[in-house]
This record gives structure tokens, sequence and C-alpha cells, in this order.
């Protein structure tokens, strides 16, 4: 018979009386001290082996917890999804300013995305205000599929998250590993076509990307090798709306 009713997570010191959930959290406090196995979080917990491993299975279904390469059990990557979404106001916020400089500096329009579960959200920009130009309202959504954005956003995941990311991507693992050792990425027409773009990652006070601050505009203005022209600049503006992140303490992902 399961017992998981009267089971007490040990980690758990002021249950909220709805038992399910006290038990997720009792794993998810058990996790914050690094990589567990299931026996290990039976004993933190107190939670029966056969309640633990199907609460900790539902977890992992939803991305509140992963395994490592271990099998062991992690904090999940939705965590910092999460935690993210709770500083965004003060990122978009200092991102403003910057963007507008970046707009100001390359005549083109510049944006920052953020990584929201299988897509990436464009949550400040700032317009070219005349001529031909890519525009990207505040909110749209676009794939993690295509586009330099989506290539900074991906680059430095780990290994699982990379190998599922690219899957029906345009973009390849030579063209991640170049971002990755150069530190900018550029797109000719990968999101739409005559559309050009480069990024270049924003981070968090830990290092890790949380965001990345684009420019974009057709092939013609920006021509077909838009990082040779424009990719010192965007680095330098994503480096500080880095600087201005790190200063206000803005959540940083846990992937």
């Amino acid at each position: 018979m399961d017992t998981s009713e009267h089971e007490t997570p040990q980690a758990l010191h002021t249950p909220s009386g709805v038992g399910v959930v006290d038990k997720a959290a009792a794993i998810l406090d058990a996790l914050e001290a690094g990589p567990t196995s299931l026996a290990e979080l039976v004993s933190a917990t107190g939670i029966a082996r056969p309640t633990l491993h199907r609460l900790a299975s539902a977890l992992v279904h939803h991305r509140l917890v992963g395994r490592d390469l271990q099998g062991r059990y992690v904090l999940g990557s939705r965590l910092s999804e999460l935690a993210s979404a709770a500083g965004e106001d003060r990122l978009t916020a200092a991102a403003g300013p910057v963007l507008s400089r970046l707009r100001d500096a390359t005549g083109e329009s510049s944006q920052l995305f953020r990584r929201q579960a299988d897509a990436r959200v464009c949550v400040a920009s700032a317009e070219r205000p005349v001529g031909l130009r890519d525009t990207i309202p505040v909110g749209t959504r676009l794939s993690m599929k295509a586009g330099s954005a989506a290539q900074v956003l991906l680059a430095w995941e780990d290994n699982e998250r990379l190998v599922e990311g690219l899957n029906g991507a345009v973009y390849t693992p030579t063209v991640l590993a170049a971002v990755r050792r150069r530190g900018w990425a550029q797109s000719l027409g990968e999101r739409e076509p005559g559309v050009a773009s480069v990024s270049a990652p924003v981070r968090g006070p830990s290092g890790r990307v949380i965001a990345a601050m684009s420019i974009s505009g057709p092939i013609e203005r920006l021509t077909r090798q838009p990082g040779r022209v424009h990719a010192e600049t965007v680095i330098r503006h994503a480096h500080n709306l880095t600087e201005l992140v790190r200063s206000t303490g803005v959540s940083t992902p846990i992937r």
C-alpha cells in the first residue's frame, strides 16, 4: 500500500498542508546542495522510494529537475527560466538606453532576446526611425532554430540542450563552435529572406548567458559579412549591459 500520505519530508520545516507540493519542495530543497542520487534523496527527504521516484520523474518531465551524466538528479533548467523572468523588468529597464545607443551607433534596429522554453522572445527593442528596417515588436516569439540571437542563446548551453537545440536548426555545430570562439554570431536570411543580423551574449553575475543583444536589417545595408562590420560594436554594447546587470543583481539561469 502507498504510504505517501503519512510521510513527513525531513527537509520541510513548515509544511503547507498540501502533501504533494510539500514533497516536491523537499526534493528541490535537497537538490540545492548539488547532484544527488535517488537513495540520497530518500535519505534527505524521508519520502518513500516509490513515491519519490514518481515525483522526481514528474519534476524531470516539467524540467524543474534534471539528470546529470551519472544519472544523478540536479536542479532543472526551468527553474533558471523562472528566475530569469523574475529579474526581467530590471534587465529590460537597463537595456532600453543601451539598445538606443546601439541603434544610433550602427544605424540599425536593435533588440534584446531572452530564451523561453523552445522560443526566443524580444523583451526590449529600439527601432531605426526612418528607412527600410527590420521591425520586431516587444513580445514577439521567434524560433530558436534560426537567427544570430538563437545561435548566441544556444551556443553556451550544456551538451544535452545543444544536441536538442540543433535538431532541425538552420545552423550547425560548427557554426556554434565559431560563436563560442569569437563571442558573436551573424545570420544571413536565416530567419527571414533578405534580413541579416549580428548578436552578442549578455551575461549575468555568474557569467552565464542570460540574453542576446542584436541588430538586424536588410542584407543590402548590413552586407553579406555583417559581423565584420558591426560585431565589435554589438559586443561592446552587450558588455555594457552585462556590467549594468551585474551591478543590479538581475537573476541568471542555472541551466
